[in-house]
């Protein structure tokens, strides 16, 4: 019989484990607290459990844990990028980012990613495998025993697409927001796609109350084609009103991230246009100043340019922010410092 992941299972789920092996249900709340609180990653550190469990427990169960393949710590700003390995030796990518609020995580949430977008280094490897509920938690555990200081934001806009991987994320924000866990509000957690419309509905239905994050960067199909494979299946029109679904569903405000790329997408008329998509919506743009994929050609938009567009929105009536740039110097952007971790492994082997 397979082992279980007892990191990935709830408290009823955990309960029930426990029943079949004969325990007492009161070890699960505790046993869940071991793993979700106090972040151990071994069941001998559990130091209220008896031997006689503990013994079980190794027999028939495992904690999915990772470990750290490398990590960069910028000098600009001290946000630091991890790269994690996982048992099967497959490597994600993680960002530990400080503000003034607190501890902030950018997480994967895929082993690459399908999506292909033009300005994104996370697609260029391919697409390998989604990452399990705990796999993801991992990622924010580490994080926490790294730091020594609270995580209180989570962004799911690592590696991967978060709605290509529903009911992993799904299960993920369900046990970090357990009040027996790290107990984070689902207030304080974003989750960014590339705007899978069926699944945004379907988000939207389950009345969660996180931050939707959708990756728009064009104001248009013609354009947004170009730059984002997935739009030929998840045409705007249609995306925008599952858009509008999702806020009158859920009453909360939903961000358009939106890459300004030099000479694509980053004009006044074309922010008039965007501005034009977007009004009476209840949203912002986080205008986001890409960063340089030299494979795909790309370079940011200019500050004048940038300025110019943030100023077009907002006299349109758009709440925009311009995104402030952490980890410059230390390639802290999707999918950058894994795809170089790979060429120097495929180089070495």
């Amino acid at each position: 019989m397979d082992k279980i992941d007892l990191k990935q299972l709830n408290i009823d789920e955990l309960t029930e484990f426990l029943i079949s092996l004969g325990e007492p249900k009161f070890r699960a709340k505790q046993i869940f607290e071991w793993i979700h609180q106090k972040l151990v990653t071994n069941f001998s550190d559990m130091k209220n459990i008896p031997k006689s469990l503990i013994e079980k427990l190794e027999t028939k169960a495992y904690l999915n844990n990772i470990k750290v393949y490398d990590k960069l710590v910028s000098k600009e700003d001290g946000t630091i990028k991890f790269l994690w390995e996982l048992q099967d030796g497959n490597i994600i990518e993680s960002v530990l980012m400080s503000y003034e609020y607190g501890n902030a995580v950018c997480i994967s949430t895929q082993v690459g990613c399908k999506m292909a977008c033009s300005f994104c280094a996370s697609a260029i490897g391919g697409f390998i495998r989604n990452l399990s509920a705990s796999e993801m938690l991992s990622e924010v555990y580490e994080m926490q025993k790294y730091s020594d200081k609270r995580i209180s934001n989570i962004v799911l806009m690592g590696s991967g697409e978060p709605l290509d991987n529903y009911e992993n994320v799904k299960k993920f924000l369900s046990l970090v927001n357990s009040p027996s866990g790290l107990n984070i509000g689902l207030r304080h957690i974003t989750l960014s796609t590339c705007g899978l419309i069926d699944k945004i509905y379907e988000l939207a239905d389950e009345n969660l109350q996180i931050t939707l994050a959708i990756s728009l960067h064009a104001p248009n199909d013609e354009m947004r084609n170009k730059i984002m494979p997935v739009s030929f299946k998840n045409p705007m029109d249609k995306l925008l009103e599952a858009c509008r679904y999702y806020t009158k569903k859920t009453s909360r405000r939903i961000t358009f991230e939106y890459a300004l790329i030099d000479g694509i997408n980053d004009t006044k008329e074309i922010a008039l246009m965007l501005s034009e998509k977007l009004k009476n919506m209840l949203c912002h743009v986080n205008l986001i100043p890409v960063n340089d994929v030299k494979e795909r050609n790309f370079k940011k938009s200019s500050k004048q340019n940038i300025q110019e567009f943030a100023k077009t929105l907002e006299k349109s009536g758009i709440s925009v922010t311009v995104r402030r740039k952490l980890g410059s110097d230390i390639n802290a952007s999707c999918g950058q410092l894994r795809k170089h971790a790979l060429e120097n492994k495929e180089r070495r082997e």
